[in-house]
């Protein structure tokens, strides 16, 4: 049994455990902050974060800062990604006194679980994951060390908090996999710490970009949550279609076309081919300014409660959830040293401002 389908078997009742018991329940979820938020992580994966939140779920979301430079030479405008992240969370009704927002680089005793997971797996592992090797792949460069291990990253992300809800796509599946095995191997190795995280299949539609490929700010497909109304006019009205003037639903020979459909169709809750019938023999103008209505229509509320909160505002957010997180990150630190006879005594020296990430001293 793959791991989607054994996953996919224990869903039913996973979801009925959440719905009856959410305070039982720890969430890990996060970006890489490489580019604005656009439309397909609000879609994909917050308004999912803001459900379980508001149901009662523990919930803790990494904006993983030091995971950008896994496929890539640069940074780029790290630090207003990271912010750009914070003010999209709190507009899309991430509550910062239920949910611990947090920077990856800020919290060094969670990186210094990386250390004794590594040596729970082994490179041949680490090699046969279909995630790091499709980003290797994509990246056109040779494999870091650093991509290597980001399956180890990401289990350090998870378990630090002893995580054990993962709301994740069918592809992101082997990260979490990779979590359950050192969680398991660890377990059995120096004793019971970390519980074994389950990935949460979530059942939001897997928005495409606006020319049917994935959606990325890379090739120019998204529209970012921060966006104008009149810049994302501009971009719905340069995404390519084609020649046909009759609308009709058909991703494997109109990517384009269906990919418009779609965006309609995720902001208004209709069907796309109910969409497409409508447009009939309208043609892609019409598409497009379907598409500029709905889109903007959806955001409007969403970019005026963003406006409403600035760079002070979501710096203080982060310094509050960072100050959160390494005490969780300190604790789970303490047991597995513990569990692993290094306890020499207190080790915490100094306090959670020290050793942080430069985004919260500015």
């Amino acid at each position: 049994m793959d791991s989607f389908t054994a996953t996919a078997a224990r869903m039913t009742a996973l979801r009925d455990d959440i719905a009856a018991h959410p305070e039982r329940h720890r969430m890990l979820t996060g970006e890489r902050p490489t580019g604005p938020l656009h439309l397909g992580h609000l879609f994909g994966t917050i308004q999912e974060r803001v459900r379980l939140q508001d149901l009662g779920v523990e919930t803790h979301i990494v904006v993983a800062d030091y995971q950008v430079i896994t496929d890539r030479n640069t940074l780029g405008d790290v630090r207003a990604h990271v912010l750009g992240a914070v003010r999209d969370y709190l507009a899309a009704g991430i509550d910062p006194d239920r949910t611990t927002i947090f920077v990856h680089s800020a919290i060094p005793e969670l990186n210094q679980l990386i250390l004794p997971f590594l040596s729970l797996v082994t490179e041949a592992e680490l090699h046969r994951n279909p995630t790091v090797k499709a980003e290797a792949a994509v990246s056109g460069r040779a494999l870091s060390g650093l991509l290597l291990t980001y399956p180890v990253h990401q289990a350090a992300d998870i378990l630090f908090c002893k995580g054990d809800l993962v709301p994740v796509g069918k592809d992101n599946l082997p990260h979490v996999e990779v979590a359950r095995t050192i969680a398991r191997r660890f377990n059995e190795r120096f004793g019971e710490v970390f519980p074994e995280p389950e990935g949460l299949i979530t059942d939001a539609p897997e928005l495409p970009g606006l020319d049917g490929r994935k959606m990325s700010k890379s090739y120019g497909n998204a529209v970012s949550l921060g966006m104008s109304a009149d810049e994302t006019a501009a971009v719905i009205r340069r995404a390519r279609t084609d020649s046909e003037r009759g609308i009709t639903y058909d991703p494997g020979s109109r990517p384009g076309v269906s990919a418009l459909l779609d965006t309609v169709a995720v902001c208004t809750g209709e069907d796309p081919r109910t969409i497409a019938d409508r447009l009939g023999g309208a043609g892609s103008a019409a598409l497009k300014a379907l598409a500029i209505d709905a889109v903007n229509g959806r955001l409007s509320a969403h970019r005026a409660r963003r406006a409403e909160i600035d760079d002070e505002t979501a710096t203080g957010v982060l310094r509050e959830g960072v100050e959160r997180a390494r005490e969780t990150a300190r604790r789970t630190l303490d047991e597995v040293r513990s569990a692993m006879g290094m306890d020499y005594g207190d080790r915490r020296g100094g306090t959670s401002g020290e050793g942080g990430s430069g985004i919260l001293r500015g």
